[in-house]
């Protein structure tokens, strides 16, 4: 049996890297799969690649937008009935400097895909899911959430921020059946990772890689698919007893 078999998914940031990586695991699993990106024409280039066009629906949407939240929500459920698995990944790193440097309007920036984006995919999903008595929602959270890191407060702030939405939503929707988690990564190998090192020194950013390596016990990036696989067993029946929880897919690094 597969672990996701009929099930449906949705997944925000799911154009590329990790939101795309657990879309494949989720179709190999027997989930049907609406990919939600603000990029549309990587977004529809992730759906052409996944193939299997009558369970893949792709829905161009900025995750900050209000009306464009309940039209990824609503077009979910007008095309699949239902929303068993919401993947609300979407995220931003914002600028790499020291906090006196950080501009307000990039501040603002961040906080709005990261932190009102994961509270509006909530407010929309978290309504279908109570009224038909089950789901699982998986929030991309970072190691970040849980540490400090310099020059990137606003990412930070964020990434704590949505321990306390994952928590509270937790514990409000658990009579309903439903259920809240947080996931934590570690650097993982994504256009991403990229941007930061290439901010941080772009005339080496092997070096800043090398540094973020040194930090991670098990001594690599974390792949894609790392995530994905975390985020499935959050999403499948084997987690049925779990909510309100924060865990770590970082090789270590929280630990160390």
């Amino acid at each position: 049996m597969k672990r996701l078999n009929n099930k449906i998914a949705l997944i925000t940031g799911a154009a590329s890297g990790i939101g795309l990586e657990a879309a494949r695991l989720f179709l190999e699993e027997g989930a049907s799969v609406v990919l939600v990106d603000r990029n549309e024409a990587a977004l529809t280039q992730a759906a052409a690649d996944l193939g299997a066009p009558d369970r893949v629906l792709g829905v161009a949407a900025d995750v900050s937008l209000e009306d464009d939240v309940r039209r990824y929500v609503d077009a979910t459920v007008d095309r699949f009935g239902r929303i068993d698995v919401f993947f609300n990944n979407a995220g931003i790193e914002g600028k790499f400097a020291p906090l006196t440097d950080q501009d307000t309007a990039e501040f603002d920036k961040v906080i709005a895909v990261n932190l009102r984006g994961v509270f509006l995919g909530l407010k929309y999903v978290l309504k279908v899911m109570v009224a038909q008595g089950s789901g699982s929602v998986i929030n991309t959270s970072s190691v970040a959430g849980l540490r400090g890191f310099a020059n990137l407060s606003p990412y930070v702030a964020s990434k704590h921020a949505e321990i306390g939405l994952t928590r509270s939503a937790a514990v409000e929707v658990a009579p309903a059946g439903v259920r809240v988690n947080s996931i934590h990564p570690s650097p993982i190998d994504t256009p991403m990772m990229r941007s930061i090192e290439d901010a941080v020194s772009p005339d080496n950013p092997q070096a800043v890689k090398a540094q973020f390596v040194a930090g991670i016990p098990l001594g690599r990036y974390g792949q894609p698919i790392d995530v994905a696989h975390l985020a499935l067993f959050l999403a499948s029946d084997e987690a049925s007893f779990i909510t309100g929880g924060q865990y770590t897919v970082d090789g270590g690094m929280v630990a160390a």
